[in-house]
């Protein structure tokens, strides 16, 4: 299967790149706007490079020039994107998946799925840590329960500054609304708000943590019916970056700043300054509480820590894991979906392995 990545060279896209190159059943070529950069990375691992501009009138034409039968999106902030890459992917004969974490770009994907189901191809936006890997986690643990009532999760990245279209993601709901299911019932928290102290069990760290806005606060509510409560935070390793986050939120929701992702590169500048501070380690935890079939109180809590960095891993393994399946024939799903429910805890794990990752569940 030909996988056309774009920006195959980014902080996410050259990790992904490189593992998708060792998948025997793939042929990669590394795409972006910059084609001395896609030769760079494409070179080493024996891909092909590309000069792909997302925003060019002519995108499904160079898709299918490519011979892409998969294109893969790294292409972020999702949060500030249409559905013109898929579309063109669509409209060039090739299934489609990115890393999106963006609320908004993945819960609306089907409004593609008519257009998908007709092509026989798969959208799958989404294929990241959530809502792939964390929505993963909760179906591994959901037949031990039998009534589910609340589900957490949180991700605590290093001090290792992520590319800009990450950073501005989290920059762009700082401060602002967001809707999440609490006691059953939509209430609105705001954006890197909230902070609570977190401990992350093997290694033990201690991390800051704010409330944060992605798709699993709309979709586990609805694969889930009966939760009473999702919610989900995030943060980073060195307190005063995050605390720091905090009061720019605390601006934009008193309307002193009006988006925060305007300073993206600044404070990007500002954050690997402080970069060395950090250990290179990054967690992330899926907290599930509920009842057994008995009836007393069953919680499972599942964890991931990286060290050395490798915490960039565990972004990138849902999208390799779904390549994976769709090249093998082991995948049948087709239209336009979350990638949620699309691979199992078990085939994320497996595009682990060799990365200094530490799964485990905590008791």
């Amino acid at each position: 299967m030909n996988v056309l990545v774009l920006g195959g060279y980014g902080h996410f896209g050259a990790l992904l790149s490189g593992a998708l190159s060792r998948i025997a059943a793939l042929r990669v070529t590394v795409a972006g706007r910059d084609l001395a950069r896609a030769q760079a990375c494409a070179k080493p691992l024996g891909a092909l490079a590309l000069q792909v501009d997302v925003e060019a009138p002519d995108l499904a034409q160079a898709i299918r020039a490519a011979g892409a039968e998969l294109v893969v999106s790294t292409v972020g902030p999702f949060q500030s994107r249409d559905y013109r890459v898929p579309r063109a992917a669509l409209a060039a004969g090739a299934h489609y998946v990115d890393i999106a974490d963006a609320r908004a770009f993945v819960c609306g994907i089907k409004a593609l799925d008519a257009e998908a189901r007709a092509a026989g191809r798969l959208v799958a936006p989404g294929a990241s840590s959530v809502p792939a890997l964390s929505g993963a986690v909760v179906a591994h643990f959901r037949a031990q329960f039998a009534r589910l009532d609340a589900i957490d999760i949180a991700i605590s990245s290093s001090a290792d500054v992520p590319g800009n279209a990450t950073l501005a993601a989290v920059l762009g709901y700082c401060g602002k609304p967001v809707q999440r299911w609490n006691d059953g019932e939509w209430r609105t928290t705001y954006g890197a708000t909230d902070l609570r102290r977190h401990r992350f069990g093997s290694p033990p760290i201690d991390r800051w943590i704010g409330d944060g806005d992605v798709p699993d606060l709309e979709l586990l509510p609805e694969r889930y019916p009966g939760l009473r409560g999702v919610r989900f935070g995030a943060g980073v390793e060195l307190a005063p970056v995050q605390w720091g986050v905090r009061c720019i939120a605390g601006l934009v929701r008193a309307g002193l700043v009006r988006d925060a992702s305007r300073w993206t590169r600044a404070l990007a500048g500002l954050a690997r300054l402080a970069q060395p501070l950090g250990s290179g380690r990054s967690a992330m935890f899926v907290r599930m509480e509920g009842s057994d079939a008995s009836g007393r109180e069953l919680v499972r809590q599942w964890e991931i820590c990286a060290e050395g960095g490798d915490g960039r891993a565990i972004p990138c393994a849902p999208a390799i894991a779904l390549a994976r399946k769709l090249a093998g024939g082991g995948l049948e799903a087709r239209g336009a979906t979350p990638a949620a429910g699309l691979v199992t805890l078990e085939e994320c794990m497996r595009e682990l392995e060799g990365w200094r990752v530490n799964a485990h569940e905590c008791h």
